[in-house]
């Protein structure tokens, strides 16, 4: 078995080309879709380390083959593929939450399609899926240094990246639709309505700021807004004198404006409106707060006694087992 990046990417392209040899509407293309997507994801996190696809255990049995240090007698076993893409979002920024669930989307029925009598495919034809599954494939090649046009081939490549751009279109399309009808909105409240709602996005942009949302104007109506998002890469921490500074970059996925009610759920959306991109989330902490110190003149010791003696009698029941 290989954990090796370029064994992982050549599996990719061969099953995407058994997958291009049948038709869209054939439950086939579906399933050898899936097969690659899979190996595509594999060779993405073996491009950083293949230690990362190796089942993490206490022994660390597994990691050791990754290393080529493994025993004969130990068969290597591989991380599943839910938790490949759960660590390409975390590691890639170019992979975002809607690609996660495309993926896993994908990745559902491949298993029902292996693992029981259905025809999972049939039933879940090409048009519903395509071009989710080629905004994963670039998210993924772009993340690796390649091209769809590596992975699929000039013609297939050509193919996705014209449905990839109508798909923006439309998206694109609704998104400039839901800000007029906002802004519509807006336009029939009285003054007061209007001043008071302001008012009241304000006060809970100020609240919400405090729970990690970001502050933004809301492209329809201009009053404050905020969008949320999720994490990725690693923090930045700056030491200062007094306090501990930490630098998040976030992937904006989510927005909302108590105004006019416009609301978008992901980061295709937010990018057509204007609000794509990437942000960064600062929270600062005191030392004793980020390094967990404690000052032993201002707590009684019991509780951690308590706590120590009871993590003790646990990690003996496990050995034991």
């Amino acid at each position: 078995m290989s954990w090796d990046r370029d064994p992982l990417w050549a599996k990719a392209r061969l099953y995407l080309e058994h997958a291009f040899e049948a038709s869209s509407d054939d439950p086939r293309f579906g399933l050898w879709s899936s097969l690659g997507l899979e190996f595509l994801g594999r060779a993405a996190l073996a491009s950083i380390s293949p230690t990362l696809l190796a089942e993490p255990d206490r022994e660390h049995k597994f990691l050791l083959h990754a290393l080529n240090r493994g025993s004969e007698k130990v068969p290597r076993r591989s991380i599943r593929a839910h938790q490949v893409f759960a660590l390409c979002q975390t590691l890639f920024k170019e992979f975002t939450e809607d690609d996660l669930k495309a993926a896993l989307a994908l990745v559902s029925r491949r298993n029902d399609e292996l693992h029981s009598g259905n025809s999972a495919f049939d039933e879940y034809p090409s048009r519903q899926w395509v071009v989710p599954f080629y905004r994963v494939c670039r998210s993924l090649t772009s993340a690796m240094g390649e091209s769809l046009e590596t992975l699929l081939g000039q013609e297939a490549a050509e193919a996705a990246t014209k449905m990839l751009d109508e798909s923006q279109k439309e998206v694109k399309h609704q998104v400039q639709r839901a800000i007029a009808d906002s802004r519509k909105k807006v336009a029939q409240m009285s003054e007061p309505e209007r001043k008071t709602a302001m008012e009241y996005a304000e006060k809970q942009a100020a609240i919400l700021a405090y729970k990690r949302h970001h502050r933004v104007n809301c492209p329809a109506c201009g009053s404050v807004a905020t969008i949320q998002g999720e994490t990725f890469g690693s923090d930045k921490v700056i030491n200062e004198e007094t306090s501990i500074k930490v630098l998040q970059t976030v992937l904006p996925n989510s927005f909302s404006c108590p105004v006019c009610e416009l609301k978008f759920k992901s980061y295709a959306e937010l990018d057509a409106a204007g609000l794509g991109g990437h942000y960064v989330r600062t929270s600062i902490y005191s030392p004793e707060e980020y390094y967990g110190l404690i000052d032993p003149d201002s707590i009684d010791p019991s509780e951690f006694v308590e706590q120590y003696l009871k993590d003790l009698a646990a990690d003996q029941e496990y050995d034991n087992e």
